[in-house]
């Protein structure tokens, strides 16, 4: 009997896939788990399987012996029931696909219909559902606020401060003391300013720009000394390095730190002096660092600037008198020449910029949605990040040529085989990357989005090649950035935000005071690999949960929308659909192929569209098309497109079916049955 230790992933259709925790021989790729015989195992759980039989292609079946390690006792989702039949909690999960049962002193005062918190006390059997515990009552899903506190719970996010960390916090006061500025680089003289958008309350870093002589520049990049205040091994650093990460959502925060001091006593505020270590670089004409120095230091911001503001005053817009550094545009035509010499030193060496609009929530004064637009980056965004990058790099360079342990932001090359589907397809636009799979440099990449640069075809391809790339990940080897073609790479730009930063910025400090010698170092080689890998994985859960609401949002802003026509383009194509992005409002939604009755449409895959056997009619990645948005389905939380072409072809002939082919019979066994409630659609 062949055994498998791995991660249980499930589908919501109820099947599942455990991904092997290492490369198993005879076994290619994850191994295929039916619904029946998910056994007492949850999705995310690790979990020991037995392998049963080949599944073609050298892919396997089999099912769950035993459980691991469960990933969460607690779960979110509706309460239903619970005045004369049994109560039950269907969970928000989808991936979870039995409901809970909740006996009745169990049910914590929820009424049905209301979005609760569950703590599992029996797990699932063959013979029946898991069972649990009301321990939160979260409200109405639709109520302002419940909405991001669902996503909390259910991604386990830590969201009180504990008590001992906002007590060390508070013991630090409000202020720089005198003391704390001793032995530290005075740069209060310097013009300093920060630049962030306009809702931010945590300032990591401010800049300074000087002027030398034969056109070099002295940028200073000043980030906020957390590793001053927090001890490390304290409440405050074992609070923070279990969290990770800020996690950042449309309406709120929640900070890796107290607000006493990410709001607070680090955050880099006008008018106040802070602690700062800082990057100060001489900079120049072709954009390269021709010498550095790192400082502890000391700051004084003159303003606290948001892109909106310096963007206007780099494009001529009119300002307000009253405009915070209103009277720094010099210092910002500066910042912009420099970043104009930086962005193309990274270029020149083949740095990808794949300029992905995000989804910005325009709100009225009561919190609700009124429109849902792509936020651009603008020119002060773009000069904000290439300071950060350029520091970023310096300070990698540094770690790396001091050959000390350190904390490297790593990012490997992609895949070949990977790479070579990306390549199939930029063949179908009559594009490619003019390398082969295992030998593709960042500059192939760069060098194809500039070519697709303003056609319709430019960001589903970004977004492709994207995800031909690896994910960008912590690690104490120095293994470079592929993305941004750099040999070195690392965080140091937002220690108030993220832990490995801090972490970097201790390093920094031990190094430059003789402190990384002996039992210190051996300390730090043996810890750095589980700071790198849990950094990596909180990183991961912050992004799926600040993913996962904004798209929640954006199909309850779209429910009152059914019926109306839109146009957009496709972005995705699978064998059950087409992925539609709407150009306004800038949501996402799915073309079932189900809906597209003039034709029988075959997916191809190395092409990435979908064919009319018939008509000869296709829709591929980057086409414009009209759409209707017939069903906004809050349990699946997905928007129904249907393709106007298509709806009208059909009505003007009828029925307009054409003749289906017979699908195969299912195999894989029924879903397992939930013990009480209606079954979900899947």
């Amino acid at each position: 009997m062949r055994l498998v230790t791995g991660r249980l992933h499930v589908n919501p259709r109820g099947f599942g896939f455990v991904t092997p925790d290492r490369p198993v021989n005879g076994l290619a790729g994850d191994l295929y788990i039916a619904g029946t015989g998910l056994g007492p195992a949850l999705h995310g759980d690790r979990v020991v399987a037995r392998v049963e039989r080949p599944r073609g292609a050298g892919r396997a079946k089999g099912s769950i012996v035993r459980v691991v390690e469960r990933a969460t006792s607690r779960l979110v989702g509706r309460f239903e029931g619970g005045v004369r039949g049994a109560a039950f909690v269907v969970p928000f999960d989808r991936r979870i696909v039995a409901d809970v049962r909740i006996p009745g002193p169990a049910v914590g005062g929820a009424v049905p219909g209301e979005m609760v918190e569950v703590e599992l006390t029996a797990w699932p059997t063959a013979a029946g559902a898991p069972a649990g515990r009301v321990t939160e009552v979260l409200g109405d899903s639709e109520a302002p606020g419940v909405d991001t506190r669902i996503m909390i719970r259910k991604h386990g996010l830590p969201d009180a401060h504990e008590d001992d960390a906002i007590a060390e916090a508070r013991r630090l006061g409000a202020g720089v003391r005198a003391r704390d500025r001793q032995g530290r680089t005075d740069f209060r003289r310097l013009t300093t300013v920060t630049i962030d958008g306009e809702t931010a309350r945590d300032f990591d870093d401010a800049v300074t720009l000087e002027e030398l002589p034969a056109g070099h520049y002295r940028l200073g990049v000043h980030i906020a000394d957390v590793a001053h205040y927090v001890a490390e091994g304290g409440a405050l650093d074992r609070a923070a390095r279990e969290r990770g990460t800020s996690v950042y959502f449309p309406d709120r925060a929640v900070h890796m730190f107290p607000p006493e001091l990410a709001t607070g006593l680090c955050s880099l505020k006008p008018g106040v002096d802070r602690l700062v270590q800082s990057c100060v670089m001489d900079i120049g004409p072709d954009g390269e660092v021709v010498r550095y120095e790192l400082h502890d230091g000391v700051i004084h911001s003159d303003a606290r600037m948001t892109y909106t503001d310096v963007n206007a005053m780099l494009t001529g817009q009119p300002l307000a008198a009253d405009t915070p550094g209103a009277r720094l545009g010099p210092l910002f035509e500066r910042m912009a020449v420099l970043f104009e010499r930086l962005h193309e030193r990274r270029r020149r060496r083949g740095s990808i910029d794949f300029d992905l609009p995000e989804a910005r929530f325009l709100v009225d004064d009561a919190g609700r949605v009124e429109a849902i637009v792509a936020a651009e980056r603008n020119l002060a965004h773009r000069i904000i990040e290439e300071f950060m990058l350029v520091a970023n790099e310096t300070v990698a360079r540094d770690l790396a040529g001091r050959g000390v342990p350190g904390l490297f932001r790593v990012h490997e090359a992609p895949d070949p085989v990977r790479v070579e589907d990306f390549e199939a397809f930029a063949a179908t636009l009559g594009h490619g990357l003019a390398a082969p799979p295992d030998a593709v440099s960042p500059m192939h990449f760069q060098r194809l989005i500039d070519r697709l640069a303003d056609t319709p075809e430019a960001r589903p391809v970004a977004l492709l090649m994207l995800r031909t790339m690896q994910q960008a990940r912590y690690d104490p080897a120095d293994l470079g950035h592929f993305g941004l073609a750099a040999t070195s790479y690392t965080h140091f730009t937002s220690p108030i935000r993220r832990y490995p930063d801090l972490v970097v910025h201790r390093v920094l400090r031990a190094a430059r005071q003789g402190g990384l010698d002996g039992e210190r170092r051996r300390a730090l080689e043996g810890d750095l690999p589980e700071i790198a890998r849990r950094s990596s994985e909180r990183e991961r859960r912050a992004e799926e949960a600040e993913r996962e609401l904004v798209h929640w949002k954006k199909v309850r802003f779209m429910a009152d929308k059914v019926g109306d026509e839109f146009s957009g383009y496709v972005t995705g194509a699978a064998p059950f659909g087409l992925f539609v992005e709407l150009v306004e409002p800038f949501v996402e939604g799915l073309v079932h192929v189900s809906s597209m009755t003039d034709d029988y449409y075959r997916f191809v895959a190395e092409q990435h569209l979908l064919h009319g056997e018939y008509s000869g009619k296709a829709y591929r990645l980057g086409d414009l098309v009209r759409v209707r948005l017939v069903r906004v389905d809050r349990e699946r939380r997905q928007l129904d497109l249907a393709l106007v072409d298509v709806l009208e072809a059909v009505r003007g002939k009828g029925d307009g079916r054409a003749p289906r082919r017979r699908s195969r019979p299912r195999t894989d066994g029924p879903r397992r049955g939930r013990a009480r409630g209606p079954r979900r659609p899947a």
